[in-house]
């Protein structure tokens, strides 16, 4: 395959949708490519013209406009256009201007057709209009089923090439020069048909061998001259992997040939160099190292350092087509990590507790639903045998090293103060017990709007049972309080969503975010509180959101269909929140909640309208369904 050829399928195979296209269909489509420069302002697309070919942008940024002209959306590197009109009747419906000097591909319509019939993955990619909610989220997760990591992924760059009669010195110069780790030796064709290719000048070589940067210290050492030439000294035994094989493959084969750098080949042409290290840091972004990583710290500041390997772990898991409810859980798992580990370097401080305790989470880890920008939410429950002037400036000092801790770790302090520093949230089990009978009994708006969050509550590390018999109680008795539910309802309502008359946006007006929306205040925040109350309402012991409504399905508390459209609406918006977060990080910024909706795609903006409508019509039966008792609405405030 000819270079330029080589380098076209090389950048459409890292986005999607062909990144997931086989290496044949990758081949055809670099050959029939068309390729066209634009210069920024330039009409690329006008409205109502023919159009007979898919866009792809090489390089540059383009606007695409509606009919109107008002904007429709921006799109740059690897982003696609014209698939809409070439789905419909072949006329352009979206204007296409180049808003920087853009270097666009041109993929003919005939073959565009073919492959939304040949690959269900490209098909669906390409259909631009979600009329259901549902088939966004199961669009994700068929993704995410279905995704294999090729290899080609990791690769950054062409592999160094010598030819046999290059000098030692001159390769290892070169090699030093481009700041590789090692070089491929080519050669006059031989007896190994396997690695023989063309070049660009339809010259034949054969891939002899690998020289590595180790490979040169030895030659050094041995005393080998300078001018030896690199075919006297390359090994002529080449291991090698197709583009299209997994990253795992990769692995277990540099592990079974006792090898650190591994050629990758399509069909016979070297198109890189895979070194260990690519797939050791490939893999060591996963939850699974981290939290085995966590517990091989012996400081805190050990613990500190590991923030980074958060964030890229939360990144590779959203690159990899995680959903939220595994990002969710994976995250509140190194959470709890970080906390255990903590708690553990505290006794080695301090010695063994004075009394039995239980260090409890609240909120989002509590649900196993941490995102990463989240605040730490936790309290100690004690023994009753706790008597605070012997036992309490031990676990006071506990909880400010787990505290500051973990504020260091990327979980900043509770602006509510929700921390076991707090003495109020450091106390025996028998005044938690009385904490919460009291929020049952006699509840008011007022009172639960800062306390709801500890009906969100787990174990993270010490004596189970004490949280296990909270969440006993809480299970046992709201459900007999309607007064309760009624109060929980009532704050559940006070974050609606940002839909105004319409259903178009109401954006964020605080003086910070203005044109915004904060999608965990308007969105996942209000939908996680609904789904709360009727798990609080029907005994649920689960924390989970998605289990709780598992719950709520089984006792047909909600009318049928309507669990699934709140799973739906979640998963949605959690995912929406999770990808902003990731492009925040992406740019070096920090990552907030907030998204501008002109930012976000006219398919995305729809589904988060479906989203939103959910939650709206789920907070009008909330009210409806959880009245004030009228004995308790005669009822003086504060008594039983």
């Amino acid at each position: 395959m000819e270079v330029e050829l080589l380098e076209i399928r090389q950048h459409m195979g890292r986005f999607p949708p062909f990144d997931a296209l086989s290496d044949d269909l990758l081949d055809e489509i670099a050959g029939q490519v068309e390729v066209a420069y634009y210069r920024a302002g330039s009409e690329i697309l006008l409205l109502d013209q023919e159009i007979h070919e898919l866009g792809y942008i090489r390089s540059g940024a383009v606007e695409v406009y509606r009919r109107n002209g008002d904007l429709y959306d921006r799109r740059g590197e690897g982003d696609i256009f014209g698939h809409f009109s070439l789905l419909r009747n072949h006329r352009v419906r979206y204007p296409v201007r180049a808003l920087e000097d853009s270097l666009i591909y041109f993929l003919p319509d005939a073959l565009f057709q073919r492959l939304c019939e040949e690959d269900e993955h490209f098909a669906e990619f390409v259909e631009l209009e979600r009329p259901r909610l549902e088939s966004a989220v199961e669009q994700h997760k068929k993704q995410n089923d279905m995704m294999i990591t090729r290899v080609r992924k990791l690769l950054t760059r062409y592999p160094v090439m010598v030819v046999a009669s290059t000098t030692v010195q001159e390769a290892a110069r070169l090699v030093g020069d481009l700041g590789a780790s090692a070089v491929l030796v080519l050669d006059a064709p031989g007896d190994n048909p396997r690695y023989t290719f063309r070049d660009s000048e339809e010259r034949a070589w054969q891939v002899r061998g690998i020289l590595t940067d180790s490979d040169f210290r030895r030659l050094v050492a041995e005393g080998r001259p300078s001018d030896t030439p690199v075919g006297e000294i390359v090994v002529d035994r080449l291991v090698a992997i197709q583009s299209d094989e997994s990253v795992h493959e990769a692995m277990l084969t540099m592990l079974r040939n006792n090898i650190h750098h591994l050629p990758v080949m399509h069909r016979r042409h070297p198109v890189g160099i895979v070194h260990l290290s690519d797939i050791i840091r490939y893999e060591t972004h996963s939850s699974l190292y981290l939290v085995s990583n966590i517990f091989n710290q012996s400081t805190a500041e050990g613990l500190a350092k590991l923030a980074p390997d958060v964030r890229a772990a939360f990144v590779r898991m959203v690159e990899d087509g995680a959903d939220s409810r595994m990002i969710g859980s994976a995250l509140s798992t190194i959470g709890r990590s970080f906390t255990r580990r903590l708690l553990e370097l505290a006794e080695e401080a301090l010695g063994p507790p004075p009394v039995p305790y239980c260090f409890m989470a609240m909120g989002s880890m509590a649900r196993n639903e941490q995102s990463i920008v989240t605040d730490q939410d936790n309290a100690l429950v004690l023994d009753d045998a706790f008597d605070p002037e012997v036992h309490d400036a031990y676990f006071l000092e506990m909880a400010r090293i787990v505290s500051d801790g973990l504020h260091a770790c990327g979980y900043t302090y509770c602006t509510g103060d929700i921390m076991a520093t707090n003495p109020r949230w450091r106390q025996p089990l028998s005044v938690w017990k009385g904490y919460f009978e009291d929020w049952i009994h006699d509840p008011t708006p007022e009172r639960l709007l800062h306390s709801s969050i500890f009906f969100d509550l787990d174990v993270v590390h010490g004596e189970n049972v004490f949280v296990e018999q909270l969440q006993d109680l809480v299970a046992e008795q709201a459900p007999k309080s309607p007064l309760f539910l009624a109060a929980m309802a009532r704050n559940a309502l006070n974050r609606t969503p940002p839909l105004g008359f319409f259903r178009t946006f109401v954006m964020e007006k605080d003086g910070k975010q203005n044109n915004s929306i904060n999608l965990k205040r308007r969105g996942t925040a209000p939908l996680t509180d609904l789904i709360r109350v009727h798990a609080l309402a029907c005994g649920s012991r689960a924390q989970n959101s998605f289990e709780r409504l598992d719950d709520i399905d089984r006792t047909q508390l909600l009318a049928p269909g309507v669990s699934d459209k709140l799973r739906y609406a979640l998963e949605f918006l959690a995912m929406a929140r999770i990808r902003h977060q990731v492009f925040d990080l992406q740019q070096e910024r920090t990552p907030d909640n907030n998204i501008e909706p002109e930012n976000v795609s006219d398919a995305e903006r729809h589904t988060l309208k479906d989203a939103f409508q959910v939650l709206s019509n789920a907070q009008k039966f909330l009210k409806f369904r959880y009245p004030v008792p009228a004995s308790a609405a005669r009822r003086p405030r504060g008594t039983r």
